[in-house]
Formats: structure tokens, C-alpha cells, sequence
């Protein structure tokens, strides 16, 4: 069921329709109104706009950070301090009052690539969606660099879209923030010719082999010989081929496997 569910998020992304329900944790910053409401204690619950670095002024606790917390992390931090001398068992909620504007920018294999202004919550799969789906020739990973908001450094983060998409790793569904710069990338390729029904170039899956690999490009043809399959495969830069190869030989990018014909 999840796998089905997952299968029909992606092809929501490719028509550029993805359910909210699949937002994550939205990171408050700089520009966005909180309204903070503190339970049985309505003199204490108020409004506050995020300032330029990143703190609120909240009544009873004063000036507090909240550079890189989300939403419900706020919330505990706030509990936490009301509950430091000043109230018994405080319950807060904050809910986002007015998003700020906040950019992000995806490039490579996706239809509309630029950069794209952000309002609230959006995950990876609602971002690709926003800029229009990914393209046929993208490959199984996307990657989003992403700033730590403590020292200003930048981590890379790996998706594999195939997880995601096809084993349904939600996961992987990772929310987009503020200044993230997202990378499709482009399928690897191998090729087929010779003694097969489609030759062509085709993408290459993780798990290819020399005989998925011939089943994609339509099978053998009635004068292949299949005994004396080869594969043209580029190592250290230079052209290499590999003799009667084993149909559960692996297919490497850029790999042209050769299917020749049979004179008997």
C-alpha cells in the first residue's frame, strides 16, 4: 500500500500536483509572523514577527533564538523556559501567522529550472512539482546543498529518487529550505546493438544486467547469436571490449554491448 501510495505521489510530481499532506517541518526564520499561544494563560500568548537575527520577544521569558528550529521545536523551547520558574506544565502551540518569502533554486533534469520563491511548508517531491516535474532523462538521485545554519557551512544531501519513489521511503521526502539549491541529475546511459529488435540508447537502472539490458532493447532477433555477446566498455579512458560475455554480467554507464549475428 505504501509503495502504490508513494507511485502515485510521483506521478502527481509529473503533472505538477502533489498532495499537502506530504509537507514536512517548516524552519521558522526572519520575516515570519508566530502567533504563540500559551494554554490558560491568554495574557502570556501573544504575536511576534521573527527578526533579522533570528529571535523573538516573548512576554515573562524576553528575547529567544530561534535560529534554525522548526515549528514544533519553538514550541518545546518555549515550554521549556516558561516552565524554568514561571509556570506549572505550560502547554504552548505556535502556528505560522504570515510566511516570509523564502527562495530556493533546482536545476538540471526538471522542466522549469530557476530559482523559485517559496511560500510555507514544501517538501522535495512539492518543489519538483512547482517547477514543472523532472524530465525522461533524469536519473535516480537529486541532490539539495544546504547551508548549516550554525556555521554557514555547506552540507550536500543525497536522495535516491528511486527509494523514494519506487520502494516509497518518505523519508526521503525532505523538507525544502530557505537558500537550498537542488540538483536533478541525468541518467546514466548504456547502449544496445546489433542482433536485437529496438537498438538504441537506453537508462541505465542500478540493478542492469547484460540480459535486462537485451530484454529492454525488445530481445534477441532470429539470427542473434547469443552465445557471443560483447560489451565495448571504457576503462581508465580507453575502449576495452569484453569477449562471450555472461548474461549476468553488469552493466556499466556508457557500456555498448554488441549482439552479433549467428552464420549458422
Amino acid at each position: 500500500m505504501k509503495r502504490f501510495l508513494i507511485l502515485i505521489v510521483f506521478l502527481l510530481v509529473l503533472c505538477g500536483v502533489v498532495p499537502s499532506s506530504f509537507a514536512g517541518e517548516y524552519f521558522v526564520g526572519n520575516g515570519d509572523v508566530l502567533a504563540i499561544n500559551v494554554y490558560e494563560n491568554e495574557d502570556l500568548s501573544t504575536t511576534v514577527r521573527v527578526t533579522a537575527d533570528n529571535t523573538i520577544r516573548v512576554p515573562l521569558i524576553g528575547e529567544v533564538s530561534v535560529k534554525g528550529l522548526s515549528v514544533s521545536q519553538v514550541s518545546k523551547k518555549l515550554e521549556d523556559l516558561f516552565a524554568d520558574g514561571y509556570l506549572i506544565n505550560p502547554q504552548v502551540d505556535v502556528f505560522i501567522k504570515e510566511y516570509r518569502s523564502k527562495k530556493a533554486t533546482i536545476l538540471g533534469q526538471i522542466r522549469n529550472p530557476g530559482l523559485f520563491e517559496l511560500q510555507g511548508e514544501i517538501t522535495l517531491l512539492e518543489f519538483i512539482s512547482t517547477a514543472g516535474g523532472i524530465l525522461i532523462d533524469a536519473g535516480n538521485t537529486a541532490t539539495i546543498k544546504r547551508k548549516k545554519p550554525k556555521d554557514n557551512q555547506e552540507d550536500s544531501i543525497i536522495i535516491d529518487l528511486e527509494r523514494l519513489i519506487k520502494e516509497g521511503d518518505t523519508s526521503l521526502n525532505l523538507p525544502i529550505r530557505d537558500g537550498d539549491s537542488v540538483y536533478i541529475a541525468k541518467a546514466d546511459i548504456f547502449y544496445v546493438s546489433g542482433e536485437v529488435k529496438k537498438p538504441d540508447s537506453y537508462k541505465l537502472d542500478s540493478d542492469m544486467s547484460v540480459i535486462k539490458a537485451i530484454t529492454k532493447a525488445g530481445g534477441f532477433s532470429k539470427i542473434a547469436s547469443k552465445g557471443k555477446v560483447r560489451i565495448i566498455r571504457l576503462i581508465n579512458n580507453k575502449k576495452q571490449v569484453l569477449e562471450n560475455v555472461n548474461m549476468d554480467e553488469p552493466v556499466m554507464p556508457d557500456d555498448v554491448i554488441v549482439v552479433p549475428e549467428s552464420f549458422f
